[in-house]
């Protein structure tokens, strides 16, 4: 089968001005413990022209942006921040930004997001995990957490979605959250996290993202997989691909770059180079969807996105 050539919209990525000083880990003296070590190299400014030209050959039609732990006292200035950027580039085409749900003020931060910035397509908070699966059973999450559930409560009132980034461990929380809520719908982030590729690592997760999957409303990205200390290959990541595509279908899978993250485990080539390759004997339609397809219909994307080339992102801005 020839590998997919169609469009392509990277479904979670970050664009950032660590220069402004509002994400403290990017900030030049921040160190924080990091899944892929010393992450020095990303604190610089990325923005649309860094990803179209890390994504050069690729047709990369559109993207969404993925927020990236603004500082707590203003979570709108990021989406603010991010509208000026796209008014430069013309990217993103959609956001997800923070709110902490717990915060007795959530509602008046998501009204704002709904009413002044349709940019904003889901919320993403981080809930915590535990250090291991044996751990999690006694330190549940904020998924657990009934002021934090409130907050959840209103994201349907006000047509978002939730992103979810913890580990797999605790994806029955999740599914709790889900049954208690069925009408928001969640991503799944980074894949469940799948850092132990250890026979006993995999079958948990592979085992909790099966559990999970039996929710409709559940859909997963394909991103955020590489292995500290080692690069991104396909022969590191096809049984990571393949299982999440067995278990969940090519119809709620969205691949994606993490960049420029995860430009710390491979280049866009190896990632997305990968992806093609991994997913090279699913049929032409599989493929559209995984690639770009289910992004327009998670993000609630015109579906006119899809007849853009990478090159009319690049005109926009004398790329």
């Amino acid at each position: 089968m020839p590998v997919y050539d169609g469009p392509i919209i990277d479904a979670h990525h970050h664009f950032w001005r660590p220069a402004h000083g509002r994400i403290p880990w990017l900030r030049p003296d921040a160190r924080i413990p990091f899944r892929y070590g010393d992450y020095e190299a990303i604190k610089r400014a990325y923005l649309p022209p860094d990803l179209l030209a890390d994504a050069r050959g690729f047709n990369i039609v559109g993207t969404v942006t993925m927020e990236t732990e603004w500082e707590l006292d203003d979570p709108v200035g990021e989406i603010r921040d991010l509208e000026e950027i796209r008014a430069a580039f013309g990217l993103p085409d959609a956001a997800v930004a923070h709110a902490v749900l717990a915060d007795p003020g959530v509602e008046r931060v998501l009204e704002t997001y709904a009413r002044e910035y349709p940019l904003v397509r889901a919320i993403r908070e981080k809930p915590g995990q535990a250090a291991s699966p044996r751990l999690a059973r006694s330190r549940p999450t904020l998924m657990s957490d009934p002021k934090w559930r409130a907050g959840y409560a209103l994201l349907h009132r006000y047509g978002l979605h939730f992103e979810l980034q913890t580990a797999w461990w605790h994806l029955r929380e999740a599914l709790d959250l889900v049954r208690a809520f069925p009408r928001t719908p969640i991503t799944i982030n980074h894949a469940a996290l799948p850092a132990d590729r250890s026979a006993d690592g995999l079958a948990g997760w592979s085992a909790a993202l099966r559990e999970i999957s039996a929710a409709e409303q559940v859909t997963i990205k394909i991103s955020g997989i590489g292995l500290p200390g080692q690069p991104w290959t396909v022969e590191n990541n096809r049984p990571i691909v393949e299982t999440i595509a067995e278990i969940f279908g090519p119809d709620r899978i969205l691949f994606a770059s993490n960049f420029p993250v995860d430009g710390l485990a491979g280049s866009y080539r190896d990632i997305y180079g990968g992806f093609l390759e991994i997913s090279r004997d699913w049929s032409r339609p599989e493929q559209a969807a995984a690639f770009a397809g289910n992004a327009v219909r998670v993000y609630r994307l015109d579906p006119s996105i899809l007849r853009r080339t990478a090159e009319d992102l690049s005109s926009a801005f004398g790329g």
